[in-house]
């Protein structure tokens, strides 16, 4: 068992300490960390009650690389898991590299200043942490992450050859909020509202957001829109799965949902431009965050189901074929278990599983990786092992849209 230093006390964060502190087997001490500490500290008593487990608690500011270097130093962890904001990633990979530490996050690298979430900030780092002999593990969440991991076992066991790839996300609970978001606000409004883009024959198509709905049957969820997203693991898969000749992200919204969107654009208040308010220089998203209802929040009230997997055509033996996987993830089990939804519960646990084979040696190596880059096996069976279950289905045939 190796120690872990946890960045980051969101519902994602909440979801992965409590899962570690329920698996002690897999994990040494655990400290957990952030800019407010109150909330490292709320988590921490609700796994001491709900698990027995002590863990410590510290407050950093994951901003300042000299701070967390710091931290690092005091608490000697063998892995920094980052699930605090993607605008801190490369500081966090700063201190890590300062410090001789393992990095593993959930998200890619965006500036504050500017919606474009990529890899290549974090790619520039692979030469640093090979000669470092450290593994920086990116996207270790569930899209990215899952996803990636569920494309890696389409390639390695169920398709010789991938020729075209979907990834659908549907979250089908109700919170019973007129507008809120199940994760930080501000990313998840950065994403929705950016150009749409997709990988189609070596190039990059953008469309307008929210530009292209189809329409899917989920299994236990039911009929959606789903619209047409940029998200980044496409970045990664048209990397490192070259021959897939199209790559797609979709998910689904709710009319009401798009309704508040649209207004609060209108108004400006999705904009990520400083605007001057009584002498001092805010973001409207920002103040937007604000008020809308914390994520963490909305277990109490959150009840339904997500439905988020890959649907894959390619050849398998000779002949066409179209498989799909995915994982249905109920959001009130998911609160009885840790306290937090299921949005939260379905990157909190890759996050830990992805620990967990970095720590225990079954994931190993030395420069900057994405999760699609390593053996799906392992991963795939502590899926079924920790709560989130998968399943195969092969289709009639390709999408049709």
């Amino acid at each position: 068992m190796k120690d872990v230093l946890v960045i980051g006390a969101g519902g994602v964060s909440s979801v992965a300490v409590h899962k570690m502190a329920k698996n002690p087997d897999l994990f040494g001490k655990i400290t957990l960390a952030s800019r407010r500490k109150f909330k490292c500290d709320a988590i921490a008593q609700s796994v001491k009650e709900r698990y027995g487990v002590t863990i410590d608690t510290a407050e950093v500011d994951a901003d300042d690389v000299d701070a967390t270097a710091a931290l690092i130093e005091r608490v000697r962890p063998a892995l920094l898991v980052n699930l605090a904001l993607p605008y801190q990633d490369l500081n966090l990979m700063e201190a890590c590299l300062k410090t001789g530490t393992h990095y593993l996050d959930t998200a890619n690298y965006e500036p504050r200043d500017e919606a474009r979430f990529q890899y290549s900030w974090q790619w520039d780092y692979h030469e640093r942490f090979k000669q470092a002999g450290l593994m920086a593990l990116l996207g270790s969440g569930f899209d990215p992450g899952v996803t990636s991991v569920f494309a890696g076992h389409i390639k390695k066991h169920l398709l010789d050859r991938i020729d075209v790839l979907d990834i659908l996300d549907c979250n089908g609970g109700d919170h019973g909020q007129h507008f809120a978001t199940n994760f930080n606000p501000e990313i998840n409004i950065r994403e929705i509202t950016a150009a749409a883009r997709h990988y189609e024959n070596g190039e990059w198509v953008e469309t307008p957001a929210l530009s292209t709905r189809q329409v899917f049957q989920f299994d236990q969820v039911g009929t959606k829109n789903m619209y047409l997203m940029y998200h980044e693991e496409l970045e990664s898969l048209a990397k490192f799965y070259p021959e897939i000749k199209r790559i797609r992200f979709w998910m689904t919204f709710g009319d009401q949902y798009l309704t508040h969107l649209r207004v609060l654009q209108n108004v400006g208040l999705t904009s990520i431009e400083p605007v001057m308010y009584e002498g001092r220089e805010i973001v409207p998203l920002q103040f937007l965050k604000a008020v809308l209802p914390e994520p963490s929040t909305l277990g109490t009230t959150t009840k339904g189901k997500t439905n988020i997997g890959d649907i894959a055509t390619g050849v398998k033996d000779g002949v066409e074929k179209t498989v799909y996987v995915y994982n249905i993830c109920d959001h009130e089990e998911a609160f009885a278990e840790t306290g937090n939804q299921a949005v939260s519960y379905t990157t909190g646990v890759p996050a830990m599983i992805g620990a967990a084979l970095m720590l225990n040696g079954t994931w190993q190596g030395e420069g900057v990786f994405n999760i699609e880059q390593l053996d799906p096996d392992p991963f795939m069976d502590m899926l079924n092992a920790h709560g989130l279950p998968w399943q195969v289905h092969e289709l009639d045939g390709p999408l049709k849209f």
